[in-house]
């Protein structure tokens, strides 16, 4: 089956029901599943107008809003492949993503707009920009809501994704529509049924992880509600108003609603699930969240290359298990997905229950390669089809998994994904900077951070340091977003720790930040 198939049986068997919210600030809009799909057609139709073709990979950089559930629908009725961008991204990240790509259209939000028009010259394959601004309804009023019966097969591209890349450059994750399909049927596998009309809620951009729960959500006849931003206060008057039944948060959102003046006085029945995800939580956030919501906490373990693969509800998070510490532990192995420990020295071999290794990870939900890096996919995919995650873990006798460090020094901080290799190569341009090593430090707000350190041929005073680091940052912000700065930044004189053959030793560095505790990766 497909991705559009689906989706239109949806909106004709539920037409009547409400299918989006979007809450922002000029109020709320409401769409009913006829006229969302209408909505989406007429965006199919807007776009093969242009000339593009089934399979065409089209960019998207906007925040949650009904042009988002436009193209979402759009995409899927026309067998066009979505290429979310990410708004907290730098123009140089948007850049790589169209490129390697080979997107041919891009569709824009107004106030971003200015941001793609300053790459179009370097793009070659980049034939139209689509700007969303205050003629955007007419102009989509323009075409035809009637069907453009695309040819699509289960197994052609869906979207592309990306992750964070070792070397500095995001990886495209392509999925078909086999298996976004299969990602989002195993993400609502072990959570209460969803009951026609029932909402889920859409903090984070639909474009990361709370993408995820979109499709299953307009499947079952459920409305998806959007805000278009974070806001603690916002949140909870939105949960509570909308009868909000279902939605995604990274740790660092959970932490900010469970502090939320007020939250515990709130009405909060409807809610079933709150799924967490995109980063470890700490223990004393998923208590907190448990007293604030309720039962209603579900961690889950994947990551874009292959998700989900572990799942446990409040039953069993919070359970006392003889031999286990489940508060602890990512949850199980979801029914249909496989998980091992393999050797980080030759990931053929599987490790024994108990073993620290790296966690390999397969299931109907993966890639089968990173989008036109053959070496990239060697590196990550192991013979026998598993995913190499870069997390060391370990299995308990239980079947508990728990996530311990991190192989290739991957830092997550506010539920996204940063390498260090990103963050040398800017900070290697400045101009007093000789050599420089990132890698992740604990933050009480984000979980982690990056650390940098700086090392400067002379020898500065406080004033020169200050100034160093401040410049750095900037030029981090500018280059790459700013929420991958450093949020430490060490200038220093005395040389990188290396290894006998000249690599740098990070974990050296890392070390001291990490003093006193049981595991070298930040919960929030």
């Amino acid at each position: 089956m497909d991705v559009r198939s689906l989706m239109r049986q949806s909106a004709t068997l539920n037409a009547s029901r409400t299918a989006v919210v979007h809450v922002s600030e000029s109020g709320t809009r409401r769409l009913d599943f006829a006229e969302a799909w209408s909505r989406g057609l007429r965006m199919a139709n807007a776009l093969a107008d242009l000339g593009l073709q089934p399979g065409d990979r089209i960019g998207v950089l906007e925040d949650n809003s009904i042009g988002a559930q436009d193209f979402f629908a759009g995409a899927a009725a026309g067998g066009f492949v979505r290429v979310p961008l990410y708004a907290r991204n730098a123009p140089e990240s948007h850049h790589h993503m169209l490129d390697h790509t080979g997107c041919r259209a891009v569709v824009v939000a107004g106030h971003y707009a200015s941001e793609i028009e300053s790459l179009r010259a370097s793009l070659p394959h980049l034939e139209h920009v689509i700007v969303r601004g205050d003629d955007y309804e007419d102009w989509l009023a323009g075409f035809p809501d009637t069907d453009p019966e695309a040819p699509i097969e289960p197994d052609d591209w869906y979207i592309i994704r990306h992750t964070g890349g070792t070397t500095g450059k995001p990886k495209g994750v392509a999925y078909s529509h086999r298996s976004w399909l299969a990602a989002g049927r195993d993400w609502f596998y072990n959570f209460p049924p969803m009951i026609a009309g029932e909402s889920c809620l859409h903090v984070g951009p639909i474009s990361h992880g709370s993408g995820y729960l979109y499709t299953p959500t307009w499947l079952s006849g459920g409305t998806n509600v959007m805000l278009d931003h974070f806001d603690p206060a916002e949140t909870i008057e939105v949960i509570e108003r909308e009868r909000i039944g279902y939605m995604f948060a990274v740790p660092a959102m959970l932490n900010a609603l469970a502090r939320q003046p007020g939250a515990t006085d709130r009405d909060f029945s409807a809610l079933k699930v709150i799924q967490i995800g995109g980063a470890p939580i700490a223990d004393e956030t998923a208590l907190l969240a448990r007293d604030v919501f309720g039962m209603v906490l579900y961690q889950g373990y994947g990551q874009t290359e292959a998700v989900p693969v572990c799942m446990m509800g409040p039953e069993e998070w919070f359970s006392e298990v003889p031999g286990s510490n489940p508060l602890r532990s990512t949850g199980r192995a979801l029914p249909f997905a496989l998980l091992d420990i393999r050797d980080p020295d030759d990931p053929t071999v599987s490790l024994e229950i108990g073993a620290e290794g790296e966690i390999a990870i397969r299931c109907d939900g993966q890639m089968t390669g990173f989008w036109d890096n053959d070496d990239a996919t060697a590196e990550r995919m192991t013979p026998d089809g598993f995913v190499l995650t870069g997390d060391i873990g370990r299995l308990d006798s239980n079947g508990y998994l728990y996530v311990l460090d991190r192989k290739d020094d991957m830092i997550i901080s506010g539920g996204f994904n940063i390498w260090p290799a990103e963050l040398e190569n800017v900070i290697a341009d400045h101009p007093d900077v000789t050599e420089v090593a990132v890698f992740a430090a604990p933050h009480d707000r984000w979980g982690e951070t990056p650390a940098a350190v700086c090392v400067v041929s002379s020898d500065p005073d406080d004033a020169e340091r200050e100034r160093i680091a401040g410049e750095i940052r900037d030029m981090c912000a500018e280059r790459l977003g700013s929420y991958k700065k450093p949020g430490v930044v060490e200038v220093r004189t005395e040389p990188l720790p290396k290894s006998p053959v000249g690599k740098v030793q990070r974990r050296s560095l890392r070390e001291p930040y990490w003093a006193g505790m049981d595991r070298r990766v930040g919960g929030t």
